[in-house]
């Protein structure tokens, strides 16, 4: 079975390097890179392989702040760089990180990825390029290294379900992110009747020998999304949790995230993260790939000091 873990957003860049180096012990399927707005992930990848053997991957890279050209660059680059790891994590993001932090129009998102997908593969397989979209143009392109690979794995961030259907029609597989495990049960089902792809899926996960300090902290991260991502609230409220999600946001407008993770509820726990116990962990993992999934992306979250943190999740998930 695939397991694999996300580094990144609350981590230095020496802390993420050190836990990189660390899974050595236990290599994963992907040791996969978040982006938002700290450390830029190409970069990161390029240092990323140095310390691991395993698949390295971006999760995820937004399509409105590059162009689909200069992600393939970046793409073939750490594919050379790492000898034909690198996994490509694309996805939409949002309207307050696309429009207020990148300065660019949130539009047509749908037609958008599959016209950068397109392109992406377009580059990879180092054919001159001349593509007219609705929304690219490109002309007399050529790739002017020869990545060892022509074709990279591209996954696919999807939240909604016009975006899932896209995933399954285009991508090597998918990336879900805060979908409740009854939803995504149902989903992965009816989707991979359509054709099977990869499914991989993030989780928060706060592991600890004292189960309230694991719990503490899983809610703290949990009631952040809710808060600060519409799209996530929106979603969550339409899928089993329109009260606790209310409750989340009207606290964090009142107070910040001082206190509104008091209203994350015991059943969004036990739905959209892993925490507790490693002996417990270890049990709602497999509740996970009984789901469907079929790569659960260990969202490292530290409780105290980071290294020992880190040690104490790759020995409750790692096998030799």
């Amino acid at each position: 079975m695939k397991l694999s873990y996300s580094l990144g957003s609350l981590l230095s860049i020496s802390e993420l390097l050190t836990c990189a180096q660390k899974l050595a012990r236990y290599p994963p399927d992907t040791i996969w890179v978040p982006e938002t707005w700290g450390m830029e992930n190409f970069a990161m990848l390029s240092a990323v392989c140095q310390k691991t053997q395993s698949r390295v991957g971006s999760s995820i890279i937004n399509i409105f702040s590059r162009s689909p050209a200069l992600v393939a660059m970046g793409a073939a680059t750490i594919d050379t760089i790492s000898n034909g790891r690198m996994v490509l994590g694309l996805g939409a993001s949002s309207i307050p990180i696309v429009e207020d932090l990148h300065g660019t129009k949130f539009a047509n998102p749908l037609k958008r990825m599959q016209e950068y997908v397109e392109i992406v593969r377009l580059v990879m397989s180092g054919k001159k390029i001349d593509y007219h979209g609705q929304i690219f143009s490109l002309k007399g392109f050529t790739l002017l290294i020869k990545p060892p690979r022509p074709h990279i794995p591209i996954y696919l961030a999807a939240i909604n379900q016009k975006m899932v259907e896209l995933t399954w029609q285009i991508a090597d597989g998918a990336i879900f992110y805060l979908r409740p495990i009854s939803e995504m049960k149902a989903t992965i089902s009816r989707m991979q009747r359509k054709r099977t792809i990869d499914v991989a899926s993030q989780f928060i996960t706060c592991v600890s020998e004292d189960e309230d300090l694991a719990v503490e902290r899983a809610k703290k991260t949990l009631a952040f999304y809710v808060s600060v991502g519409e799209i996530y609230r929106k979603f969550l409220a339409k899928n089993g949790f329109e009260s606790e999600t209310a409750a989340i946001y009207d606290e964090y407008r009142k107070s910040g995230l001082t206190s509104n993770y008091e209203f994350v509820t015991k059943k969004m726990l036990d739905s959209l993260v892993i925490c507790g116990t490693p002996e417990k962990c270890k049990k709602q993992l497999m509740d996970i790939y009984e789901a469907g999934v079929t790569q659960p992306i260990i969202q490292f979250n530290p409780i105290g000091n980071v290294e020992e943190s880190f040690d104490l999740l790759i020995r409750t998930f790692g096998v030799k």
